[in-house]
């Protein structure tokens, strides 16, 4: 079955991305590595947001928390690409799980084809389907496991 397939693919990226942490001091971890200011730690943080976004509110499953960045409205200066002193690495981990744990139940009810509607993307192209967003998370997390 493909949608399992997607899925370990993403569990993998989820764990490579996650191992990247174990043993950084919380320095290291939130340590700018890019003129961007984007460091590890904000990697998990941009991740949550990304699962939460587009397997669960662009396909009818709003996530269960609201993310401070998004309803700040930060998300939209790049503020989920860094963790703040406020945002503990056990929080942004937790979430990240939480949010793993949400777009896994909408890969066990979704069928690929099922519509979605991406609200930040132009109105032309907002429509898709749960399936081209599986793999688009998937290709992103695998990207991100490899910085």
């Amino acid at each position: 079955m493909i949608a399992h397939d997607l899925q370990r693919y993403l569990q993998n990226s989820r764990d490579s991305v996650l191992s990247s942490l174990d043993g950084l001091s919380e320095y290291d971890a939130r340590r700018p590595l890019v003129p961007s200011g984007t460091n590890l730690l904000g990697l998990v943080k941009h991740l949550v947001g990304i699962e939460f976004g587009y397997l669960g509110d662009s396909v009818g499953r709003p996530a269960p928390v609201t993310l401070p960045w998004n309803e700040d409205g930060s998300v939209w200066e790049n503020g989920d690409m860094w963790a703040k002193p406020s945002e503990s690495r056990e929080y942004l981990v937790d979430l990240y799980r939480q949010a793993w744990k949400h777009t896994d139940e909408s890969i066990a009810d979704l069928p690929l084809d099922a519509p979605g509607s991406v609200a930040w993307w132009p109105e032309h192209k907002r429509q898709t389907t749960f399936g081209h967003l599986l793999v688009r998370v998937t290709a992103e997390t695998a990207q991100h496991a490899g910085h």
